[in-house]
């Protein structure tokens, strides 16, 4: 755009479909889960634009049905992930000197699509894979993800725009923001297409390039994006889909020289063991690689005794439950008063009983199945060691059955030990822990919140009592970095609440903001000056 002053349009969050019966969406959505539904396709790794069939495969089933195979798809090794990296630096010069401008435009248009022609695909292909219902569906791969190319776009025009902010008489000075030199490892999770869309694309709207790797439990959708990228004029090789173990892929990428940096989101365990082999390979690199992940939650709710109940209700019911729980930021942990409880247990079992559960395509269901049959083990096996302590009493479901989806009822488990293991271990599906305190021990119990769990990603206190909310975020300043005040712990928006959290929970690098981009670029300082010194010599020198 020659002469041309450049303005991303500032960015809105996209509204939310409500699926309504009858409705035109509802009933287009019911269309696409029935054609994806009947049909198998074949998925291929898509490196450099062009399809690779590995002949090493696994399926896309749907969890609520895992014996229905939506998909094949084929697996990288080595020798596609050395393909994958020779086609992105090959991309990268390129595509890093292209105007970010003409980078824009190509995410305003895969906004675009994802709004319009895309939207129904990818929130069908999203209940079906990884078992989410519709609304769960609209606000994840359609809303959330169309916020993100939205947003990001308008973020990244806000970066170029920092410049120095002076420049003396004959002299120019700029700060130019240059993508990273080599490539990005996108390694994204199953509960989120729009995170497992952000992660690799965040750093290519920077100019960089990037490897993604996509959760094997949930390749099915992030097929269909890469589709969508296509269409929306992405470059061949600037985003390469490997598909495939972690265990094989991380180790030959991460030990690259080219390697650049590292887009995360997953568990605390697999972070850490890639940070351990990046500074094992430090020397290696040509440059220091960029670190950026978001990992596991034990995410907390403390009510205070002037608490409005029926929204305390609301939110641990919704925060602990939606989507099975397999959010980072579902709600784990709560801690209510005494004084309290009986009013809160009495309305909280009513809600909890009346929570249906079972197929996406039956739209009554507030509850479906979890991811995989690791998931459900690990799940269950919580669910064991409560029924068996004495310290523990499950109030609310504790049965689960795996023999047609891996179907887990909502549990709640009443503990007399705030040091109980599922008060301090992430469980990562829909099981509740809840503690009762002495009200007159507030402050005590405030501190147990803080030091319970090695996680800081989000947590909630529910009070009408401004003191207390004061207390409350004074004392949590590190235990959530989002944090909530009468709201439930989940449900951040791309542009309203930034997301991420430090401690164990990753390095707070908030998805949905500025802050986020800036980690995907290098400053370099230019300074021009248009009369330059041609005497070495300072006034002061002079003889006197």
């Amino acid at each position: 755009m020659p002469n041309a002053i450049v303005r991303v349009p500032r960015a809105v969050n996209e509204p939310i479909k409500s699926y309504l019966p009858d409705s035109p969406e509802r009933i287009a959505l019911k269309e696409k889960l029935k054609a994806l539904r009947t049909q198998e396709i074949e998925i291929p790794l898509i490196i450099n634009g062009k399809e690779i069939f590995t002949g090493k495969t696994a399926t896309c089933v749907m969890p609520h049905r895992h014996r229905h195979v939506l998909a094949t798809y084929h697996q990288a090794g080595e020798q596609e992930v050395a393909m994958a990296v020779e086609s992105g630096l090959k991309a990268w010069k390129q595509w890093s000197t292209t105007p970010w401008e003409a980078r824009v435009a190509i995410f305003k248009k895969m906004a675009s699509l994802l709004a319009g022609p895309y939207r129904y695909l990818l929130n069908a292909a999203t209940m079906l894979n990884m078992s989410k219902n519709a609304f769960q569906a609209e606000i994840d791969s359609a809303c959330e993800l169309i916020d993100f190319f939205n947003f990001n776009s308008w973020y990244a025009q806000g970066i170029y725009e920092q410049q120095p902010l002076y420049s003396p008489p004959g002299v120019w000075n700029l700060v130019e923001h240059r993508p990273l030199e080599g490539f990005i490892f996108a390694v994204t999770p199953f509960n989120f297409v729009s995170i497992a869309g952000n992660l690799p694309t965040a750093p290519v709207l920077m100019g960089n390039v990037a490897l993604w790797k996509p959760a094997s439990s949930a390749v099915y959708p992030a097929y269909f994006l890469m589709k969508l990228f296509h269409e929306a004029g992405l470059p061949d090789g600037v985003i390469n889909f490997i598909p495939g173990p972690g265990s094989k892929i991380g180790p030959i990428t991460l030990t690259n020289e080219h390697f650049a940096g590292v887009h995360f989101t997953g568990s605390t365990a697999t972070f850490q063991s890639m940070w351990q082999t990046i500074g094992k390979q430090i020397q290696h690199y040509k440059s220091y690689p960029r670190i950026v992940g978001e990992t596991g939650g034990k995410d907390f709710c403390i009510a205070h005794e002037s608490a409005d109940i029926d929204a305390l209700v609301t939110a641990m019911v919704r925060g602990a439950f939606e989507y099975q729980g397999q959010k980072c930021s579902a709600l784990s942990r709560a801690y209510i008063p005494t004084t309290i409880w009986e009013t809160v247990r009495s309305k909280y079992l009513e809600e909890v009983s009346s929570i249906k559960m079972g197929d996406v395509e039956d739209f009554s269901n507030f509850m479906n199945a979890v991811i995989d049959h690791s998931a459900f083990n690990s799940i269950v096996n919580y669910i064991n060691y409560a029924q068996k302590s004495p310290e523990a009493e499950i109030i609310t479901g504790g049965g689960f059955d795996d023999s047609e989806g891996y179907f887990i009822e909502p549990t709640t488990i009443l503990t007399s030990n705030p040091r109980f293991r599922t008060m301090e271990e992430e469980i990562f599906g829909p099981v509740l822990t809840v503690f009762l305190y002495d009200p007159g021990q507030w402050h005590e119990t405030l501190k147990l919140v803080d030091k319970t769990s090695p996680y800081g990603l989000t947590g909630c206190v529910f009070a009408n009592d401004r003191q207390a909310i004061i207390d409350a975020t004074a004392a949590l300043t590190h235990a959530a970095g989002n944090f909530y005040i009468n709201d439930k712990p989940t449900g951040a928006v791309v542009g309203q609440q930034p997301f991420g959290g430090s401690r164990a929970s990753g390095t707070n690098d908030k998805a949905g903001s500025m802050f986020n981009l800036l980690r995907w670029v290098s400053q370099r300082t230019i300074k021009e000056t248009f009369d330059p010194p041609r005497d070495y010599r300072y006034p002061f020198m002079a003889e006197e």
